[in-house]
């Protein structure tokens, strides 16, 4: 096992970018780990440089990686050796709660007979769809009047609350952490009402994929979601920013959304979210 440098990330990002979509969570950290984004991961791998496996985990170095919620993801060439890092080699810490996100939905087998093997218990937290859009030219952008793009606006620290107590998987501490961090160190787009305060947003992850997408209840219905991810789209893409985003199975209004914005997945590739030591 080796824990990468910033040259050696440099080169794996590299490698992430030839295997899309299945490599989008992992090469996402790296994107924003190479341009100097803080971050409380480090990255592991089983060999150097021709690696098989590529683990983003907690730093156990970093005091901060606790504030945040304790994530990891990889990418694998090779399911032996996946299993025998994740079995015998202590890349991650099994004695605590942590997700395994993002990840090939066809490992589950693997990581429940890992954690198995561990003692910890687990469970699927939820499966998704991977949306990418390859380049601009597939995006299909709605039509926005004058008045509307003056309204189009980016978040500040001020809109922490705000978003913390609208997100799912928020409305705590932890949650108001993670957002500033998302504020702060990632693009975000809103659309504000007459006296400019957000009334629609979308952010974008430490793994750079969009999401955090709301509306307040009295204000749908007018377009506002679809004029933001194209808007987010395309300053994404023309900051060299991967563009995609994870949709829940579940919500079949977003991932018709996303789709009919032009946004496209590989049919025989679905993502999942392990959660461990629950």
């Amino acid at each position: 096992m080796k824990i990468l440098n910033k040259d050696e990330l440099q080169t794996a990002e590299g490698v992430m970018l030839k295997h899309f979509p299945k490599s989008l969570k992992v090469y996402g950290f790296l994107y924003g780990m190479n341009r100097n984004i803080p971050s409380t991961l480090d990255v592991v791998v089983d060999t150097w440089p021709d690696f098989n496996v590529i683990v983003c985990r907690p730093d156990p170095t970093n005091k901060h990686s606790r504030d945040l919620r304790n994530k990891v993801t990889y990418f694998s060439f090779d399911e032996q050796i996946l299993r025998k890092m994740l079995t015998e080699e202590n890349v991650i810490d099994w004695s605590s709660y942590f997700l395994i996100g993002g990840v090939d939905l066809s490992h589950g087998p693997i990581l429940e007979e890992v954690s198995s093997l561990r003692g910890v218990n687990n469970r699927i937290h939820n499966t998704v769809h991977c949306l990418y859009l390859p380049d601009c030219s597939h995006l299909l952008a709605p039509a926005v009047d004058r008045e509307l793009e003056s309204r189009i606006s980016t978040l500040n620290l001020s809109h922490v609350d705000l978003v913390n107590n609208t997100w799912k998987f928020g409305r705590n501490a932890q949650g108001y952490r993670i957002v500033k961090n998302f504020i702060s160190n990632y693009p975000s787009c809103c659309i504000t009402d007459d006296q400019g305060q957000p009334v629609s947003w979308i952010l974008v992850y430490d793994y750079c994929a969009m999401g955090l997408l709301y509306t307040l209840p009295e204000h749908r219905g007018k377009g506002y979601a679809k004029v933001l991810i194209s808007t987010m789209a395309k300053r994404l893409h023309a900051e060299g920013h991967p563009v995609y985003c994870f949709i829940e199975e579940c919500n079949e209004v977003s991932y018709r959304l996303f789709t009919k914005l032009g946004f496209i997945e590989d049919p025989s590739y679905r993502a999942g979210w392990f959660e461990f030591n629950f």
